[in-house]
């Protein structure tokens, strides 16, 4: 038919080839709900013979010197940076998100993560002692656990998780597990590995508190909590839902938040004005509205945002996952939007009195990922970070991230930290040898 647009078909990449699949799934461009793409729909043929590639990859890979895989993943980075406007395009189409961010920080990330580890793996040292009562002398190696770049080394695997996802994780020869995603799916793949021992790292969900003291200076305040509870949608892991407002200034942040929250406009990812673009799927749009559904159910109020305000969208664009930031208040703590991760643009406000009593409140959920904390008085802050349940606390900003130092949560929001030191250690073996002279 002329005028019809071709899909876009996904391959498997596999021991440095692309192969196809017997059984596909559709893909949908969350900006306008069309079918864009086919996805390999994988299982458990598929994830043997990329167990076999990278078997066979494994040994020389392993034993290049650092100086050498260094070299590698430099290129890589390297390559990422000159591909940086057809990978952006690529991840808003995609995943909904506005071209804007995924060009200043989707793909830049990506190329800062790769130059990072590429210096990071030139500068660890190995462990030695002594024990010259004894003759002896220790010292420790690491061996690597998982592969890296030339054929068989990375090998891309498409499909769903109960198909291809379980026959990866099971598989006897995975050795090590990262995995990113939800609570439940986390609980399946510790049953999956449990019998194999595997290593673990499991970076989870969050119900991430701001608290914002009476003297917070809100001039930077507020933008900076729009910004952490509607960024890419509210789909962070890291994003603010929970704000927790001193009464003093409760009706004064509440209105300017709501202000700002307005003017946080939501537009087709290509319109480099637009703040947010789409979300993910239909499923997870219908999901994230039920919430604020039940909030108004349970009394709450919405002050604007979904059911309140009008969503503007070019004809094209109206059948998309688009929703508006929503702020609600007038809400209880064990109300689920309290306690659940929503993974949208969703954010409850409400007054607090005390420093004690802000603590409890916002460690009273199973979640324990991030938190901010607003105030001047630099004793306050470092008192209520070091109790907040939080595997990363905030003061004053949002966001920021340091490769060197550990990232991951608490509790409920996951297991491991990655970062510089922590993943040398997660993705290598260490081994002590004793020598006798």
């Amino acid at each position: 038919m002329a005028g019809k647009r071709e899909l876009l078909m996904l391959e498997n990449f596999i021991g440095g080839k692309f192969l196809p699949c017997n059984s596909y799934i559709d893909s949908y461009d969350p900006s306008t709900g069309e079918v864009y793409c086919k996805v390999p729909n994988s299982g458990k043929e598929e994830i043997e013979v990329a167990v076999q590639a990278a078997r066979e990859a494994f040994p020389a890979w392993s034993s290049r010197s650092p100086q050498e895989r260094s070299l590698i993943l430099n290129r890589v980075a390297d390559v990422l940076e000159q591909s940086l406007e057809e990978l952006a395009q690529a991840e808003s189409k995609d995943q909904g998100k506005t071209l804007t961010l995924a060009r200043t920080m989707d793909i830049p990330r990506s190329v800062l993560n790769f130059r990072f580890f590429a210096s990071s793996i030139q500068h660890h040292v190995s462990d030695c002692t002594e024990m010259s009562h004894l003759g002896c002398m220790h010292y420790t190696v690491r061996t690597p656990v998982g592969i890296g770049v030339p054929p068989g080394v990375i090998n891309v695997v498409f499909g769903t998780g109960p198909r291809v996802g379980e026959a990866l994780v099971s598989h006897p020869e995975v050795p090590v597990i990262s995995f990113t995603g939800s609570q439940p799916t986390a609980e399946r793949i510790t049953q999956l590995s449990a019998p194999h021992c595997k290593k673990l790292s499991l970076e989870l969900g969050g119900k991430n508190p701001a608290i914002i003291f009476e003297d917070a200076n809100l001039e930077e305040c507020i933008p900076a909590t729009v910004r952490s509870s509607f960024a890419n949608q509210g789909e962070i892991c890291l994003c603010t839902s929970r704000i927790f407002v001193q009464r003093s200034i409760y009706n004064e942040f509440l209105k300017r938040f709501v202000e700002a929250t307005r003017k946080w406009k939501v537009g087709i990812p290509s319109d480099p004005s637009a703040n947010m673009g789409a979300l993910i799927s239909k499923a997870h749009l219908e999901k994230v509205r039920s919430y604020v559904t039940k909030a108004h159910a349970e009394g709450a109020k919405i002050l604007c945002g979904e059911g309140v305000d009008q969503l503007s969208l070019p004809l094209r664009n109206q059948a998309g996952y688009f929703m508006l930031p929503t702020v609600i208040t007038d809400i209880k703590d064990e109300s689920c939007c309290m306690t659940e991760e929503i993974f949208g643009p969703v954010t409850c406000v409400v007054p607090f009195d005390s420093e004690e009593e802000v603590i409890a409140r916002a460690n009273g959920v199973k979640y324990g990922l991030g938190a901010t904390v607003w105030s001047k008085d630099v004793g306050r802050i470092h008192r209520v970070a070091k109790r907040l349940q939080s595997g990363l606390v905030w003061t004053n900003c949002w966001l920021i991230r340091e490769l060197n130092l550990p990232f991951g949560g608490m509790k409920s929001s996951g297991i491991g930290r990655e970062g510089a030191k922590d993943s040398y250690d997660f993705f290598t073996e260490i081994k002590t040898i004793t020598i006798k002279y």
